[in-house]
């Protein structure tokens, strides 16, 4: 079941509009949500800008792809949550964080895959949003200074639940191997 879990974790980019369950996303992890309508279409504005710009870096057919590729759940998704990091963290006592202060930053991305697996337990698909300008996420969500996003996830129940990646059936990039070497020293 795991393996399954694992598998399916990938991105969901097309969501049912259906609400989630009441409490569910609570029972996922603790999260303040981006509910507001105005700093959604914001948010909407910046992806479309930065995948416009994005598209500027292909040509011919495969500029015609990638323009095809539906990349956001932004419109359909029920919840809309930006993960940030406080990387000024003055009132903890910072361990670990003179050798390897992006520690911070691993910890958020290992709650974020925490979730995930957690949320796909109970059905529940996220798409996590990588064509967004992170300064511009950070003004529209005034958040406090010292606040790193970390990610921009969007979350719902999934339209479909297929384990071969969309951008794969799609044609944008074949499955890479799974096989990984382990170096010994």
């Amino acid at each position: 079941m795991l393996d399954d879990l694992l598998i399916w974790r990938r991105d969901a980019r097309h969501f049912k509009t259906d609400p989630l369950e009441p409490g569910l996303l609570g029972q996922l992890w603790r999260f303040v949500q981006v509910n507001a309508l105005a700093r959604r279409e914001k948010i909407i504005q910046d992806f479309k800008n930065c995948n416009s710009d994005a598209l500027g870096d292909y040509e011919g057919e495969r500029a015609k792809l990638y323009a095809s590729l539906k990349l956001a759940g932004l419109q359909n998704a029920p919840i809309h949550l930006a993960v940030f990091t406080d990387v000024t963290i003055s009132s903890r006592h910072g361990r670990g964080r003179k050798t390897m202060p992006e520690m911070l930053h691993y910890s958020t991305i290992c709650m974020i895959m925490s979730l995930w697996l957690i949320a796909r337990t109970r059905g529940v698909g996220i798409g996590w949003m990588s064509i967004l300008n992170p300064s511009n996420v950070t003004t529209i969500q005034d958040v406090p200074k010292g606040w790193k996003l970390g990610a921009y996830l969007c979350i719902g129940y999934p339209e479909n639940t297929e384990a071969t990646p969309e951008l794969e059936r799609l044609g944008w990039q074949a499955r890479q191997s799974t096989n990984r070497s382990v170096l010994e020293r």
